[in-house]
C-alpha cells in the first residue's frame, strides 16, 4: 500500500518541489490548501502533476477543520509547510502570522497527538530564526535571536515541535532551512525579484530594479535539494532536528552580479548623494537603485549554515550550486517575459 502524505502550503515553492519528488517514490498526495476565492496552483501547473495531487481545503486558524481533515486522510507522513512566509509582511502582520506560523503548529500537533500520534510531523523552520547571529557558522546548537515577527512565529513552532516529540513521544522534527530558491520562488522576494528584473531589463521591458540592503548575506541553495532533505528526516527511526545549508554565503549584491553575468551584463557600483546603483559598465545604464524603504526595520545581515549533521546523518548535500541556480531562475524567467507564461 502506497504511503499517504499531507501537505500544507502545496501550492508554494517547496510543497511543490515536495510533491513530485514524494509521486516519484510512490506516495499519495494531499495538499491542504487556504479556502480562498482563487487557489493558486500554478507552480503544481508548471511541474505537470497538478493532476496527480488531490487538494483539500484546511486552514491552520481552525482547528475541528485540521481534525476533520486528518482524520479522513490518515496520512503516514505531514509535511507542514504552510505559513505566512515574507519576513517583511510579517512587520505589517504581526498578530496573522503569528497565528499561523505558531499557534497553526501547535494545532496540528495536538491533533496528531489525540488521534493516536501514529502520524510523522516535518515542521519547515527557518534560518531567519537565528537571526542576529550569536556565532558561525550556525548549526543546531546555535542560540536563537530572531529580528522578525516572522522569525519569532517560526521559533514558537520550532520548540513547540521538540516539546510534543519529548513530552509526548510523536515522530517529530523541524529542518532548520537556509534560504532556498528556485524558479518557482514567488516575486515578493528579493533573489526572484532580482532575476525576474535582470530577464525584463534583458527583453527590454524594464529599466532598472529597486532594491534595499545591498549587503545583507546569505546562504542561499536549491528548493529542489532542500525537499528531499524533508523526506529523509521523516526517515529517521529516530526524529532529531537538522540544519539544510550550503555553507557559503553570499550578499545580495553577489547575487545581483552573478544574475546580471547571465545575460553578459557587468555591474559597476557607485554611490550618489547617499544613494547606491548599479551601472552597466559598457553603456552607462543605471540598473539598479537602492531605497530605504525596501529595508526591513530589523535586519538579520549575515546567515552562514553548518550542515555537518544532515551530512552525515541523513547522507544529504546540496547538488546546485549558487551560480547554477541564479542562471536556472534568470534563464527561466527569460523565458516567461519572452513568452508571457506566468502561471503564479
Amino acid at each position: 500500500m502506497n504511503k499517504r502524505a499531507l501537505i500544507t502550503g502545496i501550492s508554494g515553492q517547496d510543497g511543490s518541489y515536495l510533491s513530485q519528488i514524494l509521486l516519484d517514490k510512490g506516495y499519495e498526495i494531499y495538499g491542504a490548501v487556504r479556502r480562498t476565492s482563487t487557489i493558486n496552483t500554478g507552480r503544481l501547473f508548471e511541474l505537470d502533476i497538478l493532476n496527480k495531487v488531490n487538494l483539500v481545503a484546511m486552514d491552520l486558524a481552525e482547528i475541528t477543520n485540521i481534525q476533520r481533515v486528518i482524520e479522513e486522510i490518515k496520512p503516514d507522513e505531514i509535511y507542514n509547510l504552510a505559513a505566512q512566509s515574507f519576513v517583511q509582511t510579517s512587520f505589517d502582520q504581526p498578530i496573522y502570522t503569528s497565528e499561523i506560523d505558531a499557534i497553526g503548529v501547535t494545532r496540528i500537533l495536538e491533533i496528531v497527538k489525540m488521534l493516536g500520534g501514529k502520524t510523522k510531523f516535518y515542521q519547515a523552520s527557518t534560518s531567519e530564526m537565528f537571526g542576529k547571529v550569536q556565532s558561525s557558522p550556525q548549526n543546531e546548537e546555535t542560540p536563537f535571536y530572531p529580528r522578525s515577527p516572522y522569525g519569532v512565529s517560526k521559533l514558537y513552532g520550532h520548540w513547540m515541535t521538540i516539546n510534543y516529540r519529548e513530552a509526548w513521544n510523536l515522530h517529530a522534527c523541524s529542518g532548520i532551512l537556509f534560504n532556498h530558491e528556485s524558479p518557482l520562488r514567488g516575486v515578493e522576494f528579493v533573489t526572484r525579484k532580482i532575476t525576474l528584473g535582470v530577464a525584463e531589463i534583458a527583453k527590454k521591458k524594464k529599466q532598472c530594479i529597486s532594491l534595499g540592503n545591498l549587503n545583507a548575506k546569505r546562504d542561499w541553495g536549491f528548493a529542489g535539494d532542500y525537499v528531499n532533505a524533508m523526506w529523509l528526516m521523516l526517515q529517521n527511526e529516530d526524529p532529531t532536528d537538522y540544519v539544510i545549508a550550503t555553507g557559503e554565503t553570499h550578499s545580495v549584491r553577489d547575487f545581483v552580479e552573478k544574475a546580471f553575468n547571465v545575460i553578459d551584463i557587468e555591474i559597476e557600483w557607485s554611490i550618489d548623494n547617499g544613494v547606491e546603483f548599479g551601472r552597466c559598465k559598457k553603456s552607462g545604464n543605471i540598473l539598479i537603485d537602492t531605497n530605504k524603504d525596501n529595508n526591513r526595520p530589523a535586519e538579520t545581515d549575515y546567515l552562514l549554515g553548518d550542515a555537518t549533521k544532515a551530512k552525515a546523518e541523513l547522507k544529504w548535500k546540496p547538488e546546485v550550486s549558487f551560480n547554477n541556480l541564479i542562471e536556472m531562475m534568470v534563464k527561466k524567467d527569460m523565458d516567461r517575459v519572452e513568452n508571457g507564461n506566468f502561471s503564479f
